[in-house]
């Protein structure tokens, strides 16, 4: 099955507001933390402006989006989310190739992610190592800091084996 995947608009700014929340809210934060995190899990107009974001929708309802920051040949990706009711069905994964290949179209060659502890699997099987860790919200608290090389041609590089010879 194909999912469809298109620039977001600014008129989609409160859809993937609430879609971010409603995945952060998944993982089961605390409501003091999500306080916390309103901000940064915020995706206002002007966001959608300034930065590459696109968005994927069943039966009209926008259900997962990425967006990405950066210029040259290293981007960070600043949000991924899906849905709950769609985890596991296959968006984050559409969203994911689809974000390798418009960064392949752009001639980037590393993605960087500052990932929630809880997205670290989904990313290092789409081919994401783990290269150290960032400060986050509240003090004292980290985020794994994953890294993705691409190739040439756009593809993920398979993760690097720590037990090389």
């Amino acid at each position: 099955m194909s999912i469809p995947i298109r620039r977001a608009r600014r008129g989609d700014a409160d859809d993937l507001t609430k879609i971010a929340r409603a995945a952060k809210r998944f993982w089961g934060y605390p409501e003091s933390l999500l306080r916390l995190w309103q901000r940064d899990l915020t995706v206002t107009p002007g966001f959608i402006d300034r930065h590459p974001v696109y968005c994927t929708a069943r039966h009209g309802k926008v259900v997962g989006f990425y967006a990405i920051s950066g210029t040259g040949r290293v981007r960070e990706l600043e949000h991924m989310w899906v849905h709950p009711r769609r985890i596991g069905a296959g968006v984050g994964r559409a969203l994911f190739a689809h974000l390798v290949r418009h960064l392949q179209a752009m001639r980037v060659t590393r993605i960087d992610v500052a990932s929630d502890p809880h997205a670290e699997g989904f990313y290092r099987r789409m081919g994401a190592r783990r290269v150290g860790t960032v400060p986050s919200t509240p003090q004292g608290r980290t985020l794994p800091l994953l890294r993705v090389d691409l190739r040439v041609d756009g593809r993920a590089r398979p993760a690097r084996s720590r037990n090389r010879r």
